[in-house]
């Protein structure tokens, strides 16, 4: 806020200074580099609005310049955010490349890059530099401002015990002042006993609720044993019907297997018999090396036989060849 200057002077012969409140347009943040288009103004002080002259005491108005609602905040605070960039991007432009900013967590510092080094200190070089001014001139005290009295001068003499007797007047002021203390204490002791009350009422309170918390946490502790009670005999209800229906089914399968193996043993054990799984120890030995054996004497014996059944038919035939000569001879001798 900036405030428009205005000086007057009171009845007491000071001066006083009061302002007037006005809006501060929006300005850029940084100030233009001075070119040759916007060349750097220097302010007079003696153009400045704020500076009184001419007459003291004349009350001076000064315009208060009209607030700009058409624009709404949204674009006012674009159209300032533009203006700050552009700023920035010209004072950039104009001081020339700067350091980019730190990462995130780190912090530029000042580092000595001349090439010798050098002591930093922070004594800063003074130096003295006189001025001679011209001799202090006295100059008479100005005197003090006087309006022009207007109007007619009136007075009135009031003597004492005229307008207040304290002993008469006093009393509705004691009577005021009792009463609202009396009223106020009797306030605050009702509103201690109140208090004590609703203190005893929030104990009362509290101890039924723990009662009832107690009461509350017992039932459903009494609710929670039930209930698992229920569970277990549930499941072990469960689990005897699934027993009994094992036991159902074992039966079940347990009739049905002899019902059919009733049938099949014997017919199995028949054709496993008929197989040769079954046999007897004796039979198979008799089968299996007493006959193999037998036949094979049997075969001897009777090739044994068929050769000398051919010895004898060779014999028998070599002595009818022999013979036959003979007998032809002795028929012919006969004849």
């Amino acid at each position: 806020m900036a405030s428009d200057s205005r000086s007057k002077r009171d009845p007491g012969g000071c001066y006083t200074f009061s302002s007037r409140p006005r809006l501060v347009e929006n300005r850029p943040r940084n100030r233009e580099p001075p070119s040759e288009e916007n060349p750097a103004s220097y302010g007079n002080i003696m153009h400045d609005r704020r500076v009184v002259r001419g007459n003291t005491y004349a009350q001076r108005t000064v315009p208060v310049p009209a607030v700009r609602t058409s624009v709404p905040l949204a674009r006012r605070g674009a159209e300032t955010q533009r203006r700050y960039e552009a700023n920035r991007k010209r004072v950039t432009a104009w001081l020339g490349p700067s350091t980019p900013e730190p990462v995130p967590g780190r912090r530029h510092i000042d580092v000595q890059t001349e090439r010798y080094l050098e002591e930093l200190s922070g004594v800063i070089e003074l130096s003295d530099t006189q001025c001679q001014t011209d001799d202090f001139l006295d100059r008479p005290a100005s005197p003090l401002f006087v309006p022009a009295q207007t109007g007619q001068d009136a007075a009135t003499q009031v003597e004492e015990g005229d307008l207040f007797d304290f002993d008469r007047e006093v009393q509705p002021l004691l009577e005021v002042l009792v009463g609202k203390t009396v009223e106020q204490s009797l306030l605050e002791v009702l509103e201690e006993e109140e208090l004590a009350g609703l203190r005893a009422q929030q104990r009362a309170f509290r101890e039924l609720r723990s009662i009832e918390e107690v009461e509350v946490q017992r039932l459903q502790e009494a609710e929670r044993r039930r209930k698992e009670e229920n569970e277990r005999r549930v499941a072990q209800q469960r689990e005897a019907l699934e027993r009994e229906r094992e036991v159902a089914e074992k039966i079940a399968a347990r009739a049905f297997s002899r019902q059919y193996l009733a049938s099949l043993v014997p017919t199995t054990f028949t054709s496993l018999r008929s197989d040769g799984f079954f046999y007897d120890p004796v039979e198979d030995d008799v089968r299996t090396n007493f006959m193999p054996w037998l036949t094979e004497q049997v075969n001897e014996r009777l090739v044994k036989k068929a050769a000398a059944r051919r010895l004898l038919d060779d014999i028998i035939y070599e002595v009818a060849k022999k013979r036959l000569p003979m007998t032809e001879t002795e028929g012919q001798s006969k004849d």
